[in-house]
Protein backbone atom coordinates (compact mmCIF):
# COMPACT_ATOMS: atom_id res chain seq x y z
CA UNK A 1 0.00 0.00 0.00
CA UNK A 2 1.24 3.40 -1.01
CA UNK A 3 0.76 6.53 1.60
CA UNK A 4 1.79 9.77 1.85
CA UNK A 5 3.31 11.08 5.31
CA UNK A 6 3.74 14.61 6.46
CA UNK A 7 6.42 15.72 7.95
CA UNK A 8 7.59 19.43 9.81
CA UNK A 9 5.76 22.30 10.52
CA UNK A 10 5.52 25.62 8.74
CA UNK A 11 8.24 26.53 6.44
CA UNK A 12 9.54 22.47 7.05
CA UNK A 13 6.73 21.18 6.42
CA UNK A 14 6.87 18.40 3.54
CA UNK A 15 5.08 15.19 2.47
CA UNK A 16 7.05 11.83 2.03
CA UNK A 17 6.00 8.85 -0.01
CA UNK A 18 5.83 5.27 1.72
CA UNK A 19 4.90 1.80 0.66
CA UNK A 20 3.61 -0.52 3.56
CA UNK A 21 3.38 -4.07 3.46
CA UNK A 22 0.87 -5.83 6.44
CA UNK A 23 2.10 -8.82 8.16
CA UNK A 24 3.48 -10.38 10.81
CA UNK A 25 5.66 -8.83 13.78
CA UNK A 26 8.35 -7.56 14.04
CA UNK A 27 7.71 -4.76 11.01
CA UNK A 28 11.03 -4.53 9.36
CA UNK A 29 12.01 -1.12 8.07
CA UNK A 30 14.19 -0.37 5.24
CA UNK A 31 16.25 3.26 5.65
CA UNK A 32 18.04 3.72 2.13
CA UNK A 33 20.83 5.52 1.13
CA UNK A 34 22.16 9.18 0.27
CA UNK A 35 20.05 9.71 -3.36
CA UNK A 36 18.33 6.13 -3.67
CA UNK A 37 14.90 5.27 -3.26
CA UNK A 38 12.54 2.59 -1.71
CA UNK A 39 12.28 1.13 -4.85
CA UNK A 40 15.76 0.41 -5.26
CA UNK A 41 17.06 -3.51 -5.58
CA UNK A 42 18.12 -4.34 -1.94
CA UNK A 43 14.41 -3.29 -1.09
CA UNK A 44 13.11 -4.52 -3.59
CA UNK A 45 14.73 -7.92 -2.85
CA UNK A 46 13.10 -7.50 0.87
CA UNK A 47 9.93 -6.74 -0.29
CA UNK A 48 9.90 -9.80 -2.14
CA UNK A 49 11.31 -11.84 1.23
CA UNK A 50 8.45 -10.24 2.94
CA UNK A 51 5.73 -11.34 0.78
CA UNK A 52 6.76 -14.40 0.68
CA UNK A 53 7.22 -15.57 4.33
CA UNK A 54 4.18 -13.21 5.73
CA UNK A 55 6.21 -10.67 7.36
CA UNK A 56 5.40 -6.70 7.84
CA UNK A 57 8.04 -4.14 5.94
CA UNK A 58 7.44 -0.36 5.72
CA UNK A 59 10.05 1.48 3.09
CA UNK A 60 9.88 5.11 2.57
CA UNK A 61 11.64 7.74 0.69
CA UNK A 62 13.42 10.65 2.55
CA UNK A 63 12.63 14.22 1.19
CA UNK A 64 14.40 15.22 -1.54
CA UNK A 65 14.46 11.40 -2.77
CA UNK A 66 12.59 9.51 -5.21
CA UNK A 67 8.55 10.20 -4.73
CA UNK A 68 9.14 11.86 -1.72
CA UNK A 69 8.79 15.92 -1.91
CA UNK A 70 11.64 18.50 -1.34
CA UNK A 71 14.85 19.43 -3.06
CA UNK A 72 17.63 16.88 -2.23
CA UNK A 73 19.85 20.46 -1.33
CA UNK A 74 17.44 21.34 1.58
CA UNK A 75 18.37 17.97 3.45
CA UNK A 76 20.34 17.34 6.41
CA UNK A 77 20.67 14.27 8.74
CA UNK A 78 17.84 16.29 11.01
CA UNK A 79 15.91 16.38 8.34
CA UNK A 80 16.05 12.84 6.98
CA UNK A 81 15.92 11.34 10.81
CA UNK A 82 12.88 13.08 11.06
CA UNK A 83 11.34 11.75 8.21
CA UNK A 84 12.30 8.17 9.58
CA UNK A 85 10.97 8.69 12.81
CA UNK A 86 7.21 10.13 11.28
CA UNK A 87 7.50 6.42 8.60
CA UNK A 88 7.95 4.59 12.05
CA UNK A 89 5.04 6.89 13.97
CA UNK A 90 2.73 6.61 11.06
CA UNK A 91 2.91 3.14 10.58
CA UNK A 92 3.01 2.91 14.96
CA UNK A 93 5.84 0.19 14.49
CA UNK A 94 6.44 -1.13 17.74
CA UNK A 95 10.00 -3.02 18.55
CA UNK A 96 10.54 -2.73 14.53
CA UNK A 97 13.58 -4.44 13.08
CA UNK A 98 15.98 -0.84 11.43
CA UNK A 99 17.97 -1.97 7.92
CA UNK A 100 19.59 0.70 7.38
CA UNK A 101 22.06 0.79 3.87
CA UNK A 102 24.92 3.37 3.54
CA UNK A 103 23.21 6.62 5.06
CA UNK A 104 20.18 4.51 6.39
CA UNK A 105 23.07 2.63 8.68
CA UNK A 106 23.98 5.91 10.36
CA UNK A 107 20.06 7.30 10.33
CA UNK A 108 19.24 3.40 11.67
CA UNK A 109 21.47 4.23 14.60
CA UNK A 110 20.53 7.34 15.49
CA UNK A 111 16.97 6.31 15.15
CA UNK A 112 17.35 3.59 17.83
CA UNK A 113 19.42 5.81 20.35
CA UNK A 114 16.65 8.23 20.06
CA UNK A 115 13.83 6.05 20.77
CA UNK A 116 15.74 3.76 22.94
CA UNK A 117 15.65 6.94 25.27
CA UNK A 118 12.33 8.81 24.74
CA UNK A 119 10.42 5.87 23.46
CA UNK A 120 11.57 2.65 24.88
CA UNK A 121 8.19 0.52 24.08
CA UNK A 122 8.98 1.43 20.38
CA UNK A 123 12.81 1.20 20.49
CA UNK A 124 14.03 -1.61 17.43
CA UNK A 125 14.35 -5.15 18.28
CA UNK A 126 17.39 -5.56 15.97
CA UNK A 127 19.14 -3.34 13.36
CA UNK A 128 20.98 -4.65 10.00
CA UNK A 129 23.50 -2.54 8.49
CA UNK A 130 24.62 -2.54 5.05
CA UNK A 131 27.70 -0.37 4.40
CA UNK A 132 26.87 1.91 7.60
CA UNK A 133 28.08 5.62 6.52
CA UNK A 134 28.61 6.59 10.17
CA UNK A 135 29.70 10.00 10.35
CA UNK A 136 29.83 10.33 7.08
CA UNK A 137 29.87 14.38 6.49
CA UNK A 138 32.78 14.46 9.01
CA UNK A 139 34.72 11.42 8.54
CA UNK A 140 33.98 10.32 5.28
CA UNK A 141 33.54 13.51 3.37
CA UNK A 142 35.08 16.79 5.48
CA UNK A 143 38.11 14.96 6.88
CA UNK A 144 39.02 13.88 3.18
CA UNK A 145 38.32 17.04 1.06
CA UNK A 146 40.84 19.13 -0.22
CA UNK A 147 41.39 22.71 0.69
CA UNK A 148 40.00 23.99 -2.29
CA UNK A 149 36.56 22.33 -1.98
CA UNK A 150 36.15 22.73 2.19
CA UNK A 151 36.87 26.38 0.54
CA UNK A 152 34.10 26.20 -1.65
CA UNK A 153 31.66 24.42 0.47
CA UNK A 154 32.10 27.76 3.09
CA UNK A 155 32.21 30.53 0.71
CA UNK A 156 29.53 29.26 -1.66
CA UNK A 157 27.47 26.63 0.31
CA UNK A 158 28.11 23.58 -1.85
CA UNK A 159 30.56 21.59 -3.94
CA UNK A 160 28.59 19.52 -6.42
CA UNK A 161 31.00 16.12 -6.02
CA UNK A 162 31.13 13.44 -8.43
CA UNK A 163 29.15 10.30 -8.46
CA UNK A 164 30.10 6.62 -9.59
CA UNK A 165 26.72 5.84 -9.77
CA UNK A 166 25.02 8.86 -11.72
CA UNK A 167 25.89 11.34 -14.34
CA UNK A 168 24.97 14.11 -12.03
CA UNK A 169 26.47 15.59 -9.26
CA UNK A 170 25.96 15.21 -5.39
CA UNK A 171 25.23 18.34 -4.09
CA UNK A 172 26.93 18.57 -0.99
CA UNK A 173 25.76 21.96 1.36
CA UNK A 174 27.40 23.62 3.75
CA UNK A 175 23.98 22.45 5.49
CA UNK A 176 24.50 19.16 5.70
CA UNK A 177 28.14 19.19 6.94
CA UNK A 178 27.26 21.48 9.81
CA UNK A 179 24.46 19.72 10.66
CA UNK A 180 26.01 16.11 10.75
CA UNK A 181 28.39 17.02 13.10
CA UNK A 182 25.23 17.43 16.17
CA UNK A 183 24.49 13.92 15.24
CA UNK A 184 28.78 12.25 15.82
CA UNK A 185 28.29 8.60 16.80
CA UNK A 186 32.02 7.36 16.97
CA UNK A 187 33.00 9.52 19.43
CA UNK A 188 31.65 8.11 21.97
CA UNK A 189 30.19 4.37 23.07
CA UNK A 190 26.97 3.48 20.93
CA UNK A 191 24.21 1.83 23.18
CA UNK A 192 21.24 1.24 21.40
CA UNK A 193 19.63 -1.39 23.29
CA UNK A 194 19.37 -4.37 20.83
CA UNK A 195 21.48 -6.97 18.41
CA UNK A 196 23.19 -5.46 15.56
CA UNK A 197 24.41 -7.06 12.00
CA UNK A 198 27.13 -5.54 9.79
CA UNK A 199 27.40 -6.62 6.21
CA UNK A 200 30.38 -4.39 5.19
CA UNK A 201 32.28 -5.29 1.12
CA UNK A 202 35.88 -4.86 1.54
CA UNK A 203 35.98 -3.59 -2.12
CA UNK A 204 33.79 -0.37 -1.15
CA UNK A 205 35.11 2.78 -2.36
CA UNK A 206 32.77 5.11 -0.54
CA UNK A 207 32.88 2.99 3.06
CA UNK A 208 36.22 1.53 3.33
CA UNK A 209 36.06 -1.50 5.33
CA UNK A 210 38.12 0.12 8.18
CA UNK A 211 35.09 2.48 8.54
CA UNK A 212 33.12 -0.33 9.79
CA UNK A 213 35.59 -1.96 11.72
CA UNK A 214 35.74 1.30 13.81
CA UNK A 215 32.25 1.49 13.87
CA UNK A 216 32.48 -2.31 15.44
CA UNK A 217 34.99 -0.62 18.25
CA UNK A 218 32.13 1.58 19.12
CA UNK A 219 29.19 -0.86 19.93
CA UNK A 220 28.34 -2.97 22.87
CA UNK A 221 30.29 -6.47 23.19
CA UNK A 222 27.94 -8.24 23.17
CA UNK A 223 25.41 -8.63 19.89
CA UNK A 224 27.12 -7.42 17.49
CA UNK A 225 28.53 -9.34 14.33
CA UNK A 226 30.48 -8.47 11.47
CA UNK A 227 30.06 -9.99 8.07
CA UNK A 228 33.16 -8.63 5.91
CA UNK A 229 32.24 -9.69 1.92
CA UNK A 230 36.07 -9.64 0.92
CA UNK A 231 35.23 -8.51 -2.74
CA UNK A 232 31.89 -6.67 -2.21
CA UNK A 233 31.51 -3.30 -3.20
CA UNK A 234 29.06 -0.59 -1.91
CA UNK A 235 25.84 -1.70 -3.19
CA UNK A 236 25.93 -5.21 -2.30
CA UNK A 237 23.84 -5.67 -4.95
CA UNK A 238 24.82 -8.92 -6.86
CA UNK A 239 22.49 -12.27 -6.15
CA UNK A 240 24.61 -13.45 -3.61
CA UNK A 241 24.52 -10.24 -1.54
CA UNK A 242 21.21 -9.74 -1.87
CA UNK A 243 20.75 -13.94 -0.38
CA UNK A 244 22.95 -12.62 2.45
CA UNK A 245 21.31 -9.56 3.22
CA UNK A 246 17.71 -11.33 3.46
CA UNK A 247 19.22 -14.28 5.56
CA UNK A 248 20.39 -11.95 8.16
CA UNK A 249 17.35 -10.03 8.05
CA UNK A 250 15.46 -12.92 8.30
CA UNK A 251 17.24 -14.43 11.44
CA UNK A 252 17.24 -11.17 13.26
CA UNK A 253 13.31 -10.93 12.69
CA UNK A 254 12.77 -14.79 14.02
CA UNK A 255 15.29 -14.54 16.96
CA UNK A 256 13.19 -11.22 17.87
CA UNK A 257 9.51 -12.27 17.07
Amino acid sequence: MQHAIRVGEGEDARTIAALSRPGAAPIVVWLGGLRSDMRATKAEALDSWASRTGRAFLRFDYSGHGESGGRFEDGTISRWLEDAAAALADRQATRPILVGSSLGGWLALLLARHLRREAPDRAPAGLVLVAPAVDFTERLMWDCFPEAVRAEIIERGVYLRPSLYSEDPYPITRALIEDGRRHLLLESAIEVGCPIHVLQGMCDPDVPWEHALRLVEHLPGEGVQLTLVKDGDHRLSRPEDLDRLVRAVERMAVSSG
